[in-house]
């Protein structure tokens, strides 16, 4: 399978990896290794494996130690990190052009022949119930993780970091069946966005050893609860609004981006301007989207005060239900805003890359290539529905 769009190559080698390309003449080059594994994957048991295989890779591989993988990066003038989502887990870093090969063989070393060291195991396992502690410490990524809780049913509900005691639970050798069993040439994908050529990167590609598993699919069970919870030591209530998308078609997906900028776009939306300009009831009004193969839901975060969370609950479900009366301006207003704040964002070669490993996780990255077509297709009734939302969740984090 090949396909060339404009300076964009996807072609899947005979050994079952995908390579999706972006060319650019811009001297620098951001790559990435990815593995279509992540946390809606994991049972209850078992949450966390994805995160915590993710932070063991760089402890070292079979040929590299720790230092060796930073140093051959950093002390070049790169940069590399890690992530792992619901649906993916991508190694990436970005590099001068003369150093591709150096962050292609990295990338492709983390992924493909991780040491599992026991040590490292088990101090790697420490910082990571501290970074579970640290995501409860703070108030915003709190609430952010307990509404999914609220929205999903064990075990897609469960935050992706996983427990204190999913954690503790994991052994060394769970992580390394966990990578022989999943890290295979059938789900992962190399994307590389920037001034490299597209035959180099095949024959990094076509190193990786032809291996399969079985491909499996997520259906999240929704629910939908509210809750209030007080805390000692904050002075500010922490609140979180979210509702499940109305279908996953590609069309409803966009509608819902386009009702998310029209209510929490920055200051130009709606709710800033009721909530905080208008009343001053918050500083930080924010809209958020997450959304994957089989589900999708939408938040609006405040920040405000335990007397005011009615008001901004009332305020929030009293605009959503105003969308039935949008007009043809308002929605070519948010079109406009999207489309330009999605080229803007693309000058970034991090942020390119990072949307075509979404747009392959979801299906096909040269859906990337169409998303001004796309958004534009939208109709004003497709968003129209959307203000009738019959179910929502909440989550206040209030002080005591």
């Amino acid at each position: 399978m090949k396909s060339k769009i404009n300076s964009f190559y996807k072609m899947k080698l005979k050994n079952g990896l995908m390579v999706l390309f972006e060319k650019r003449n811009l001297g620098v080059v951001a790559v990435s290794a990815n593995i279509k594994q992540g946390f809606a994957y994991e049972s209850e048991k078992e949450k966390g494996i994805s995160h915590f295989t993710e932070h063991l890779m760089f402890k070292g591989t079979k040929s590299r130690t720790y230092k060796e993988i930073a140093d051959e990066i950093e002390k070049k003038g790169g940069v590399l990190n890690a992530y792992t989502d619901e649906e993916v887990t991508s190694y990436w870093n970005k590099v001068s052009k003369k150093h591709f090969s150096v962050g292609m063989d990295i990338a492709s070393d983390l992924i493909l022949n991780p040491k599992f060291d026991s040590k490292e195991f088990e101090k790697e396992k420490k910082v990571i119930l501290e970074e579970i502690k640290m995501y409860k410490d703070n108030p915003q990524y709190h609430v952010l993780d307990r509404i999914k809780e609220l929205m999903y049913k064990k075990p897609f509900g469960i935050s992706g970091i996983g427990t204190q005691k999913s954690v503790l639970d994991l052994s060394r050798d769970d992580l390394i069946n966990f990578h022989n069993n999943f890290y295979k040439t059938n789900k992962m994908f190399l994307c590389i966005v920037g001034d490299t050529d597209f035959e180099q990167i095949k024959k990094f590609g076509e190193k990786f050893p032809k291996n399969n598993c079985k491909v499996t699919e997520v259906f999240p069970e929704k629910i939908n609860k509210m809750v209030v919870e007080k805390r000692k030591g904050v002075d500010q209530a922490n609140f979180v609004f979210g509702f499940h998308f109305s279908g996953l078609n590609k069309r409803q997906r966009q509608a819902h981006e386009i009702l998310d900028s029209i209510l929490a776009g920055g200051m130009s939306s709606r709710l800033f301007e009721e909530i905080r300009e208008k009343r001053g009831l918050a500083y930080a009004v924010k809209g958020i989207i997450e959304q994957g193969k089989n589900y999708g839901y939408q938040m609006i975060y405040l920040g405000t005060t335990k007397e005011n969370i009615k008001k901004c609950n009332d305020i929030i479900l009293k605009e959503i239900k105003k969308i039935k009366n949008l007009g043809l301006g308002d929605l070519n207003q948010a079109k406009e805003q999207l489309i330009g704040l999605r080229k803007i964002g693309n000058e970034e070669s991090i942020n390119t890359m990072n949307a075509l490993i979404q747009e392959e996780t979801l299906g096909d990255a040269t859906e990337f290539y169409k998303y001004e077509e796309n958004i534009k297709n939208v109709k004003l009734d497709d968003v129209k529905k959307l203000s009738n939302i019959k179910n929502y969740s909440s989550i206040a984090l209030v002080p005591e």
